[in-house]
């Protein structure tokens, strides 16, 4: 209904209000009742014809005429005043749906949506100040807004994307989803997951290894729940086992292995799981021992044909690869038991390979992979487990930082990672990818593995975007489709902070900022300000932070040293050691 429609109804409700109002009057004084009509009173013309009406009938009658009785009208939207029932409806305009260019005057805002408030509160709108929430978890199983539990972000160092990915993970375990660091490369989580009261596996040299042939979680889960359905996920457990020995020989090697050297592998560890004794676990030198010995079942697959001289040339190149592992460039890390298993009750897991350094990038793969296979093997018996009603269902949320590390390590970790981002959803099983830019993509060795990690932006539900120079983001733009506005304002925030010195120490502009983009949907600028428990968590910087206890260790040897060069005889001159000359606390002993 027009607003002239409106008008025109309350103008006829109020005249049928008036006259009923006279008719009702009328009939309380015994007056005549004023005839009435549909339009409201009658007008000049029906004032005639009733009075001409009134004589008719006078004549015909001889005398006065009578009152004529009429039915109480009552108007249809109810009396005016207290009680009197007046209903101020209207009807539902007419929507139109149109874009901000079409219907700009009518409608003369950039965007009319409001800020998403399912999942973790990650900070406010940079424009509206508005509480923006969101993680790839809820907004894929409440919200629905992405079709994929995927999460990549992308931003130049030192802006917060760690930061930021810490928060969702302290959000997402407080509804009990279980975060799973697997591989801390700096480490950027370990504090927080202790936090969480979860657990922190250290990984490298000297500081704990992991036994690639214990089935872990997943043995435990196919024993507890027996019969056909624990064969089929023991089953799935050596399946597992195979390809990590593979994909450790990989890496030593640099090229993949032989199709009949998977073929001897699996008879090899067949044969370990069926005559060795129960409660005793299978590790690679045990493997090495059965290559030697060389068993019926092993022997069967070579085709050596009782020739022992043909079973060594086939065995020979897998048993050398195997010793490389034990012995070579990976050290000892994998050849003894499990340093700590990974509680499958925890509320949260990180294997820390910080200690592994940034050269040795062989050992980085490999215990990338082997922490890898063992978390997604915990996560998969998990499911088994709520699958036969044995446990309750959780949900698993992995973060992968520093992602062009291990991508340049080897290729096996390209495809571990491109079938993650394929089947997360069937693992229940969110993830998180960071790294700096899209080059990184375009570093690796091969073509195929570069169109895989391509695949990792493409294929992802949400990406968030940091700092980023412009070129980047004119790249990115034509991958996730950006607008010029939103490619200015994420390279705005890659600018340095200005040269003037403060005592605040001035951040960079873009740190704590970023650019929420999902599908075709406008981006949502979001500005993150941490709590004083998330810095103390959370400094990837604590390598530049000045260590006072230490200072004070040193400034008190020094002074004891003074006095006791005093007292000797000796005298103290400052400069001396590794310590600068120009460092108040440093002596040099020099004879008096």
């Amino acid at each position: 209904m027009s607003r002239r429609d409106e008008k025109r109804a309350e103008r006829e409700d109020r005249l049928a209000e008036e006259q009923a109002r006279e008719v009702l009057m009328a009939k309380l004084s015994g007056r005549p009742v004023p005839r009435t009509g549909p339009a409201g009173p009658a007008g000049k013309g029906a004032e005639s014809a009733t009075k001409r009406s009134a004589k008719g009938s006078k004549g015909r009658a001889g005398g006065k005429s009578a009152p004529q009785p009429r039915e109480l009208f009552v108007p249809p939207r109810g009396w005016y005043g207290p009680g009197g029932g007046r209903v101020g409806y209207l009807d539902p305009p007419t929507m139109w749906r149109a874009t901000t260019v079409q219907a700009c005057g009518m409608w003369p805002f950039a965007a009319g949506s409001g800020s998403p408030m399912t999942g973790v509160p990650l900070g406010q709108h940079l424009f509206t100040g508005a509480t923006v929430c969101g993680d790839p978890l809820n907004w894929f199983t409440r919200a629905r807004f992405i079709s994929n539990p995927s999460l990549f972000m992308l931003g130049m160092p030192g802006l917060g994307k760690s930061t930021l990915v810490n928060r969702m993970l302290i959000g997402l375990a407080a509804t009990g989803v279980v975060p799973l660091v697997l591989g801390d490369l700096k480490p950027d989580y370990a504090d927080t997951v202790r936090a969480l009261g979860g657990q922190v596996i250290s990984v490298g040299r000297g500081r704990g290894g992991i036994n690639v042939l214990d089935p872990g979680a997943m043995g435990a889960a196919a024993a507890k729940i027996g019969g056909s359905a624990g064969d089929v996920l023991m089953a799935e457990a050596h399946g597992r086992v195979l390809n990590m020995v593979a994909a450790l020989i990989t890496i030593v090697r640099g090229r993949p292995m032989d199709d009949h050297e998977q073929s001897v592998l699996s008879a090899a560890l067949h044969h370990l799981r069926e005559h060795t004794p129960s409660g005793r676990t299978v590790l690679l030198p045990d493997v090495l021992r059965v290559l030697n010995d060389g068993p019926d079942r092993v022997r069967s697959v070579t085709l050596d044909r009782g020739n022992d001289t043909r079973y060594r040339d086939a065995v020979d190149p897998l048993h050398r690869s195997l010793l490389g592992i034990l012995d070579g460039p990976l050290g000892d890390t994998f050849a003894s038991e499990t340093s700590t298993h990974i509680d499958p009750d925890a509320p949260a897991v990180c294997v820390d390979i910080s200690g592994i350094g940034e050269a040795d990038t062989q050992l980085t793969a490999a215990a990338m992979l082997a922490a890898w296979s063992d978390g997604l093997g915990t996560v998969a018996a998990s499911h088994a487990l709520a699958d036969a009603g044995l446990a309750p269902r959780r949900w698993f949320f992995t973060v992968l930082d520093e992602l062009w590390r291990p991508l340049r390590a080897a290729s096996g970790i390209v495809d571990r990672i491109d079938a993650l981002t394929r089947l997360n959803r069937t693992l229940g099983l969110g993830d998180a990818k960071i790294t700096h830019t899209l080059k990184d993509a375009e570093a690796l060795g091969t073509d195929a593995d570069r169109a895989k990690a391509r695949g990792f932006v493409e294929r992802a539900g949400m990406v968030v975007c940091a700092g980023l120079p412009q070129t980047e983001m004119e790249e990115l733009g034509r991958v996730v489709g950006m607008s010029r506005r939103e490619i200015e304002l994420v390279s705005s925030w890659s600018s340095p902070p200005g040269w003037g010195v403060s005592a605040d120490h001035d951040e960079p502009p873009g740190r704590g900022r970023f650019l929420i983009k999902v599908g075709g949907r406008p981006g949502i600028p979001i500005r993150v300000a941490i709590t004083d428990a998330e810095r103390r968590l959370h400094n990837t910087n604590t390598r530049w932070t000045t260590n006072e206890a230490a200072i004070e260790r040193a400034a008190a040897r020094a002074t004891a040293e003074v006095a006791r060069a005093a007292e000797s005889g000796v005298r103290a001159i400052p400069g001396d050691g590794a310590t600068p000359a120009s460092h108040p606390d440093s002596v040099r002993r020099l004879p008096s």
